[in-house]
């Protein structure tokens, strides 16, 4: 007798590998006298270094040293770190968040939920609606789109904004300026929506040159700024503009070889070291659909070296001139980013600050 409707699936089974075997995480305090170690032993899965990565950096710890090994069903991982002000961590919320978001609690209890800071979405979702937009970058762009805001009665709950070769890539979160809810009517963000293109495209005819989205997914904040201006192609042209924070003798060196006897490209990293490298290297890598295998992250001074060993995820390594020139493009402009950074919005009592290469807004 002919059965109807899908077999059944234990939703459980989708968590047995790491149920039987559990991750490990150690925060050391004794071996290091400058620095915090965190080790990490899991099973190894797809993005599993950019998660370990983004906990660590969310955090805003520096990460002053890694060593990477992710060959085979394992995945383990020695990061030396410090505070922002170069001290080992010992406060022990910070070492238990640590602990549970990378243990196994992180993969049962949602734990990194708790950080909804540096997510984005979901649409129209409880007290905010995100909205997501890249185009030119110019003078005044910012003042405009909030005036525009502003007109169809939405408040500015926050915003981040990052500027890089003339694009802009902003998140913003808006509710009703009555209601202080999300805003759930079609017609009216549409109206929106058809206004900031128009905004955001300026005197040009070419559609394709501003995008104005409602975020439908959650994603960490970063990460989806670094999507977004992959996507707008920023990494295209070179580099157009001098950043202050990156003079000559700074600008990322990136070369890519290839390991013959164990089938891996190397991507060696050398440039300004900063917070958050790391992040933003691995989360490009792993956005092009890039596997590392085997890392080791040193830092020497103001200086950097990163070297990684990859795979394209169909087993692939970078054979073409064409497929590297696009990585080390691609490699630069996520670590140039940051430095055109702005800072997040706080819009209480409708003040909107921001500073992005020596330019200021103020909207009240």
């Amino acid at each position: 007798m002919a059965r109807d409707g899908w077999p059944y699936f234990d939703p459980e089974y989708e968590t047995l590998s790491i149920r039987i075997n559990p991750p490990s995480v150690a925060v050391d305090n004794t071996s290091c006298k400058d620095c915090t170690l965190v080790k990490v032993d899991s099973l190894n899965k797809p993005g599993i270094l950019l998660e370990v990565v983004q906990i660590l950096s969310d955090l805003d710890l520096i990460i002053t040293k890694a060593y990477i090994l992710s060959d085979g069903g394992w995945f383990m991982d020695v990061f030396h770190v410090t505070d922002q002000h170069g001290n080992k961590i010992t406060e022990s919320n910070t070492i238990e968040h640590i602990e549970k978001a990378l243990g196994p609690k992180g993969h049962t209890a949602d734990v990194l939920k708790t950080w909804q800071g540096k997510q984005v979405g979901v649409h129209s979702s409880g007290d905010h609606t995100a909205i997501e937009l890249t185009g030119r970058d110019r003078p005044g762009l910012l003042s405009e789109i909030f005036a525009v805001l502003a007109n169809l009665h939405f408040n500015v709950i926050a915003a981040e904004v990052w500027t890089h070769n003339r694009r802009i890539a902003c998140l913003l979160y808006v509710n009703d300026d009555s209601t202080c809810r999300a805003v759930d009517d079609p017609s009216r963000l549409s109206t929106m929506g058809v206004q900031l293109n128009n905004i955001l495209r300026g005197c040009e005819d070419d559609r394709n040159v501003a995008r104005t989205n409602f975020s439908a997914s959650v994603t960490h904040v970063d990460r989806r700024l670094h999507q977004m201006l992959f996507a707008d192609r920023d990494y295209e042209g070179g580099c157009l503009s001098t950043e202050a924070g990156y003079p000559p003798s700074f600008t990322p060196k990136i070369t890519i070889d290839r390991c013959v006897e164990k089938g891996y490209s190397v991507v060696t990293v050398n440039c300004k070291d900063r917070s958050k490298l790391m992040f933003d290297i691995v989360c490009t890598l792993t956005d092009m659909q890039y596997v590392v295998f085997h890392a080791t992250i040193t830092s020497d001074g103001p200086y950097a070296s990163q070297e990684y060993y990859i795979r394209h995820m169909d087993g692939c390594t970078l054979d073409t001139e064409g497929e590297k020139q696009r990585v080390i493009k691609c490699l630069e402009a996520a670590i140039r980013r940051r430095v055109s950074e702005m800072s997040a919005f706080n819009c209480n009592h409708r003040n909107i600050f921001s500073a992005s290469k020596n330019r200021i807004a103020h909207i009240s």
